[in-house]
């Protein structure tokens, strides 16, 4: 258990912690989660930098980066439906954030799968460059949902509201845009590896 996968386990009880401030009331529990939030989303990147300069990347580090990814964001984004982040404009969008996560989980659930397949034929199916970039728009996805919800409870006044609205946008964009992404990389990887599992 070295320190690259020490940090990869830590984002998980990071997400319990981030969920919990979610739903909290007490003062500035919206800047906490925001930036308890940040430190998990950069052990992703910091974990893996530590095991490829002390050359310590394993098969376990490798499967336990990407499966926790997984329970973190998709945890996270639930957290986020239910927790009233997707109301907009007076109106409440929580459904169809719910039908996009739904499309989300099923993504990773059937990639995860085939890599399972695969792997039980001696084929490993590493992550290619759409999988990382859909990572990396769905962390920034939340990032910026959670950073309107801070803003707009411990920072920026009432009269200023324009600054919560612009970044709350900007977070809902990104969910969208994430939950297309995810659609097409999945998408991707059965175009070219669902040989591997379909002979």
């Amino acid at each position: 258990m070295n320190l690259p996968n020490i940090l990869t386990i830590s984002r998980v009880p990071l997400m319990f912690i981030v969920v919990g401030l979610m739903y909290a009331e007490f003062p500035n529990a919206a800047t906490v989660a925001f930036w308890l939030y940040i430190a998990a989303a950069l052990t992703d990147w910091f974990d893996g930098m530590l095991a490829r300069r002390a050359n310590q990347v394993s098969q376990f580090g490798r499967f336990m980066d990407a499966v926790i990814d997984k329970v973190m964001v998709l945890g996270l984004m639930v957290a986020l439906i239910n927790g009233g982040y997707f109301k907009f404009q007076g109106h409440d969008y929580a459904l169809v954030a719910m039908v996009l996560w739904m499309c989300i989980l099923s993504r990773e659930f059937a990639v995860s799968g085939m890599r399972m397949a695969a792997a039980i034929r001696g084929v490993t199916i590493e992550a290619d460059t759409s999988g990382k970039v859909k990572t990396f728009v769905q962390l920034n996805a939340i990032g910026w949902i959670l950073g309107a919800r801070m803003l707009d409870r411990d920072w920026v006044p009432p009269d200023q509201s324009i600054i919560v609205h612009t970044v709350h946008t900007i977070g809902l964009g990104l969910y969208v845009l994430s939950a297309v992404l995810t659609i097409t990389s999945g998408l991707s990887y059965f175009k070219r590896h669902g040989h591997v599992v379909m002979n």
